[in-house]
């Protein structure tokens, strides 16, 4: 029985080293081989050991870091009258707004109205090519010629059939042919002439006036475009009397009447304008389901065309207008457990002395909000006079946090220095300078 043959051990790439039997590497004497691995292990072991110390440092449990206490802008809560007059954002119009258009088609050749010019009744705002009625009203004069030139022949032969009958050299019935021949043909003149005026108002409408004076609101056609007839080609407001457009809602609108009294404020210039409703839209709008209502508007200083206008209808003024109330700004309204709450700063013990200047904690506190006064929400119920609130950034913070009282770096005396300035009169000059 034979013998297996020992693995075959490959040629180690260092020639100082050997491997013995037991696996082990050893440096055979007279390489400087050696000695260098000796040095490299004994400058290494001190790297492993720091290497070693920053694992074991990072597996370790950090501290937590304490929260920071947060400065938050404190609002005392108090009562104040209420101002719940509704007004509604609307627009100055004109009452009566026509789209002028040709009265035939064709192809515009000018077009001499712009936006926001004032025209006059009777001025010219656009123009068609005129030559197709212009050869039409040519044709239907020379029309007109020929009835004529037939009526006249019809009238003369009229005229000498009556005189043969007066002689006796015809029949009646020949004289009454020959009558009815002059009437036809005065018939043929005058249709004639019809159409020879009507082809003339064909080749006037070519051109488009202005019917009344007013102001170009708007322009839709250009010139090369073809329009047919009746197309909307310039929109005009006319001068006279103004309305003020704007919309309501629909269970506001069963309280609107014709004639009711609104105040009118212009956006600009914050002139009060009174003004009676005029007109309540039957129907609401398709896309924003709103009611449109148009007010009158009279007064020597009228708004211009489209500007921005604020309505309020007395009819819907709240019958709790100036009663007394607690209102907060929307920005101190918050949402906690499916809750509208406010945060009520409740201050340490220690700065009961001083509420404004102490630290304290937050908590929320459930609220009732009755009905909306401007960009304030009107407490129903949960707040109390006296109490101090968080007026701003509610959305961070958590029941139980401790907070302290924001302090501006500026005095509120130099937040504006320009607004005191205004009304500060100039100083005297020096008895030497008079």
């Amino acid at each position: 029985m034979s013998t297996p043959a020992a693995p075959r051990v490959p040629a180690l790439p260092w020639p100082h080293l050997r491997q013995p039997r037991n696996g082990v590497f050893l440096c055979l004497p007279g390489f400087r081989g050696g000695q260098r691995a000796r040095r490299d292990a004994a400058l290494a072991a001190p790297a492993m050991w720091v290497l070693a110390a920053v694992v074991l440092a990072g597996c370790s449990r950090s501290e937590p870091v304490p929260e920071p206490v947060r400065a938050v802008k404190l609002l005392a809560v108090g009562v104040a009258p209420l101002q719940m007059h509704p007004e509604y954002a609307g627009e100055v119009r004109a009452r009566i707004e026509s789209r002028l258009g040709f009265r035939v088609g064709g192809k515009i050749v000018q077009r001499q109205a712009e936006v926001g010019q004032h025209v006059l009744a009777g001025q010219v705002l656009a123009q068609l090519d005129p030559r197709d009625y212009e050869l039409a009203t040519q044709a239907a004069r020379a029309q007109v010629a020929a009835a004529s030139t037939q009526r006249d022949l019809a009238a003369a032969d009229f005229e000498r059939y009556s005189r043969l009958r007066a002689e006796n050299f015809i029949s009646s019935a020949e004289l009454d042919r020959r009558q009815a021949q002059l009437k036809a043909a005065q018939a043929s003149l005058d249709q004639a002439r019809a159409q020879l005026a009507a082809q003339g108002n064909q080749a006037d409408y070519a051109r488009l006036v202005a019917d009344a004076a007013g102001v170009v609101t708007g322009v839709d056609a250009e010139p090369g475009q073809v329009v047919a007839a009746g197309a909307p080609v310039v929109r005009v407001a006319r001068d006279g009397p103004r309305d003020a457009v704007f919309a309501v809602p629909e269970d506001k609108v069963g309280q609107l009447r014709v004639g009711q009294p609104v105040q009118v404020r212009a956006w600009s210039a914050g002139a009060l304008l009174q003004g009676r409703v005029r007109e309540v839209a039957a129907s609401a709008d398709p896309v924003t389901r709103t009611f449109v209502v148009k007010v009158a508007v009279d007064g020597p200083d009228l708004p211009p065309l489209g500007a921005t206008v604020y309505a309020a209808p007395q009819a819907l003024a709240p019958a709790a207008e100036g009663a007394q109330a607690i209102k907060l700004p929307t920005s101190a309204l918050g949402q906690e457990g499916g809750q509208t709450v406010v945060w009520v700063f409740e201050p340490h013990k220690a700065g009961a002395a001083g509420l404004a200047d102490a630290g304290g904690t937050v908590r929320p506190q459930p609220v009732q909000i009755a009905a909306a006064d401007g960009n304030q929400a009107v407490i129903a119920a949960g707040l109390s006079p006296g109490m101090q609130v968080v007026a701003t950034g509610v959305h961070v913070l958590s029941p139980g946090q401790r907070v302290t009282a924001y302090k501006p770096k500026v005095p509120e005396s130099l937040m504006n220095p320009a607004l005191p300035a205004i009304n500060m009169k100039a100083p005297a000059p020096p008895a030497a300078a008079r």
